[in-house]
């Protein structure tokens, strides 16, 4: 059972960088190349490219994208660049696929429409691709390069990269192609955090309360949940007390409240909803002893 939980692993892991860049090679095909839209990264320069030079953007893509590789192999080590190796290729591969299949047709010619689903598209894909552990390759390197020779900040060089590159779109593209290129970076910006931090939301309870064993008692017994109990003393009168931490679920929250008023009206509640919960009881059976 040990050695096929890796390879399950792996193999999920494989198949979600596969779906990712799919979906980016796709949303790119069907919203963002037919509208003229503008964008940053690898995939803004190829824009660049085949409108000064008629390149195929897969081709350049692809071109550049071993380009980057090579560097980060090189500067970043062997490790970095196979979690690259597969969106290196993938995603040009993708892109010629559906130049191929989808030819020029075209789904709709409502910029905003164009807009949104290029936002919410790229910023789902380039998510699973991340959460599965991968790079996606391209210009993610010279932000990691600079960071390594010159302790430039991720951050910083890779918005100034994306500035020069919807810069340089800028020039061939009408004025109104650049606001709304810049409204599609926010939205996939925003998506691609929101992806980063999805997960199986829990509700964390924490509980200070002078019958503290008490409501440890029930929620182990009555609730069956996990609860922890942490150190805590007053901050005005210094008074030594515990405080009863468990992660429940959404729907266990008004079962818990009315649980803990039953036994202490007066215990001080603290609620808050966590992103992702992994451990026994949640990710894991629970273990009973």
């Amino acid at each position: 059972m040990n050695t096929r939980r890796p390879f399950y692993q792996t193999l999920s892991s494989l198949f979600a960088v596969v779906l990712g860049n799919a979906l980016y090679a796709l949303t790119v095909k069907l919203f963002l190349l037919p509208s003229g839209l503008v964008t940053g990264g690898t995939t803004g320069i190829a824009l660049t490219v085949n409108h000064l030079f008629h390149i195929k953007v897969s081709a350049f893509v692809l071109v550049f994208n071993i380009t980057m590789l090579i560097l980060g192999y090189i500067s970043l080590g062997k490790s970095f660049a196979i979690t690259t190796l597969a969106s290196t290729f993938l995603y040009p591969m993708a892109l010629e696929l559906f130049e191929q299949f989808i030819g020029d047709y075209v789904l709709t010619q409502d910029i905003l429409l164009c807009t949104l689903f290029s936002g919410f598209g790229i910023g789902i894909a380039l998510g699973i691709v991340i959460r599965s552990g991968a790079s996606t390759g391209g210009m993610d390197i010279p932000p990691l390069l600079l960071q390594k020779t010159l302790r430039i900040p991720v951050s910083i060089s890779m918005y100034a990269f994306d500035v020069c590159i919807l810069l340089s779109q800028a020039l061939f593209r009408p004025a109104e192609n650049i606001l709304y290129g810049v409204v599609l970076v926010l939205i996939y910006t925003m998506v691609l955090d929101k992806m980063l931090l999805m997960g199986t939301n829990r509700t964390e309870v924490k509980v200070i309360s002078d019958r503290s064993d008490e409501i440890r008692e029930a929620i182990l017994t009555r609730i069956d949940r996990g609860v922890t109990l942490l150190e805590a003393e007053s901050g005005y009168l210094h008074k030594k007390s515990s405080v009863v931490l468990s992660v429940i679920s959404n729907r266990e929250l008004p079962k818990v409240e009315k649980l803990i008023h039953e036994i202490d009206p007066e215990s001080f509640m603290i609620v808050s909803r966590v992103c992702e919960v992994r451990g026994r009881g949640f990710s894991l059976n629970k273990r009973y002893q």
